[in-house]
């Protein structure tokens, strides 16, 4: 038998009933129906056409539940999350490509010491080669 735990750790598994994510929401069924109605949640259907929720869409709608408690209409709240969710993505690849460039400048520092270093020889095999044309010729 198969076990296919991990997806549970997967934030976009549909593993949450309707009747559980109200729970956890602490938010009547009928809300959650009224997001997929809008259009502004999309849960997974099973083949008998029950919703089931991801991780990624509780937290979806408890951030809507938050802003329609502050006052928001759902088009503004809609539109609210998804601009936190833009600003969150932009971050991660700011950090990413911040992180790529410290390791591509810490690549450069030691290329530049690899560099002096073979130069440094370089200079010093040249010095060699001069020292021994200068020498006399012992014939």
């Amino acid at each position: 038998m198969t076990h296919n735990l991990g997806r549970l750790d997967d934030e976009d598994y549909p593993s949450v009933t309707m009747g559980q994510a109200a729970e956890l929401l602490d938010v009547q069924p009928a809300f959650l129906r009224s997001l997929d109605t809008s259009g502004v949640l999309h849960p997974y259907r099973t083949g008998g056409g029950h919703r089931r929720y991801s991780r990624r869409q509780l937290a979806l709608a408890a951030r809507l539940r938050e802003l329609l408690d502050a006052g928001h209409p759902l088009a503004s709240a809609h539109a609210i999350s998804g601009l936190e969710e833009q600003l969150h993505t932009s971050d991660a690849l700011r950090r990413q490509a911040d992180d790529e460039l410290e390791d591509a400048r810490a690549d450069l520092r030691d290329r530049d010491v690899d560099l002096r270093r073979t130069r440094a020889a370089l200079h010093d095999a040249r010095r060699q080669i001069d020292d021994l044309h200068r020498r006399p010729d012992p014939s």
